[in-house]
């Protein structure tokens, strides 16, 4: 029992240390985009649209590939390789001279990017079934407590010089590469180690090999729509406070912050709470009902008062991730979890790209200079229909699936 609570200490400080560095470049890449572009805010968040895209596309081509060897070979080393990869990238970002380099950067972090897919297989590896959606909101917590520190010292470290946080990144990343390397253990036994599977090295396939489990594929739609739309918020929010309040690279980071805080209460505190006095099924309803309200009431918030006030349900649906991802897990023997979580980053990835080429557009179309309806909460109208749909796949899906406390998938 003390060697698990271990571990999972272990897997939230490396996931930790990790969004920390993420968290801290949000609230300056704006300006730096606009720095090394000459660009005003409509076309900046175009350039971030591509940036994001070149991560997410490698990412998606790549995880299956990681989440696959780390089946074989185990979780530590594709960590490793993911830290140290990301290390890289933010030393790119801060000694860039062009764009172009920043894009140099994002494709060498995609194709390392496995940190969240390793995690993800980490904590399954270690956790009993009726502990997973506990679990898993681990790294939601990790997420919101990363991004109170992050954005923190992104914003303050970026108004005294605009690359100075992406050093900070670095550093932290490297240092928690050298964390991992000498106090992380190995999770995945022997036992349940596989030989590798070519083609369930290809982007898509894995998905296809879940078909055989009841209900799983329906659930994972719910959850692929769901982060689809929650890709609303990374892919606009920083624009979005410099449009609509004429935000500081601080002020940005100041509402990251409130954005980390109640991700991590409602991730690492309330979700196994909450499915224990009420159940999956109602847990999931109810969270993909408040992401629902909190997004598209996010679109009204003329004043910044009331943008943070919309936080707190949308915040509250976060309680319906951690159960869903927890709930698949129970369908998927314990020799296929590297690649279950592989598919599911690779499907997150996917909705990272059609996010980006979805919202970042509608933002620029409704802000630009000679567009006749001026409307920049128009992205988080479309990601709350998205949810909406959602929600109604994911409450089909939680009545059809038969939640066992035992894995149905051998």
């Amino acid at each position: 029992m003390q060697s698990k609570k271990t571990a999972l200490l272990f897997i939230f400080i490396t996931i930790l240390v990790d969004v920390i560095g993420i968290g801290i470049i949000l609230p300056i890449i704006p300006d730096l985009i606009m720095e090394l572009t000459g660009e005003g805010t409509s076309m900046a968040v175009i350039y971030g649209m591509w940036l994001t895209t070149a991560f997410a596309g490698m990412q998606f081509l790549f995880s299956p590939v990681l989440g696959e060897i780390s089946d074989r070979f185990g979780r530590r080393p594709i960590l490793l390789l993911a830290l140290l990869g990301l290390s890289i990238d933010y030393m790119i970002h801060a000694w860039a001279p062009t764009i172009m380099w920043l894009f140099v950067g994002r494709f060498l972090a995609g194709i390392t990017g496995a940190s969240f897919t390793v995690a993800s297989a980490y904590i399954a590896d270690i956790s009993a079934p009726e502990e997973k959606a506990k679990n898993f909101g681990l790294i939601g917590a990790a997420f919101g407590l990363g991004f109170i520190i992050g954005p923190g010292i992104g914003g303050f470290f970026g108004e005294i010089d605009i690359r100075l946080p992406f050093y900070i990144a670095a550093g932290l990343t490297f240092a928690n590469f050298v964390f991992g390397y000498f106090f992380v253990p190995e999770s995945l036994t022997e036992e349940n180690r596989r030989p590798i599977e070519l083609l369930k090295m290809i982007p898509g396939v894995s998905l296809v090999s879940l078909r055989n489990y009841k209900g799983v594929l329906l659930l994972i739609f719910a959850f692929f729509l769901a982060n689809l739309a929650g890709q609303a918020l990374p892919s606009t929010w920083s624009y979005y406070g410099i449009e609509r309040y004429d935000w500081s690279p601080q002020d940005i980071g100041i509402s990251l912050m409130v954005v980390g805080l109640l991700v991590a209460i409602a991730q690492g505190f309330l979700v196994g709470v909450a499915v224990k006095k009420f159940g999956k099924q109602n847990v999931v309803v109810f969270g993909f009902l408040m992401w629902t309200i909190g997004m598209f009431l996010f679109s009204l918030a003329s004043e910044p008062w009331m943008l943070y006030a919309f936080l707190i349900p949308y915040a509250l649906g976060g309680v319906a991730g951690p159960t869903v991802q927890g709930v698949i897990s129970n369908q998927v023997s314990e020799k296929e979890q590297g690649n279950l979580q592989g598919a599911i980053t690779g499907l997150v990835s996917i909705t990272a790209i059609l996010g980006q080429l979805i919202f970042s557009p509608v933002f620029y179309f409704f802000i630009r200079p000679e567009g006749n309806t001026y409307f920049p909460g128009a992205p988080y109208v479309l990601a709350a229909i998205f949810l909406f749909v959602a929600l109604i796949f994911a409450t089909l899906a939680m009545k059809r699936i038969a939640i066992s406390e035992e894995p149905l998938g051998q």
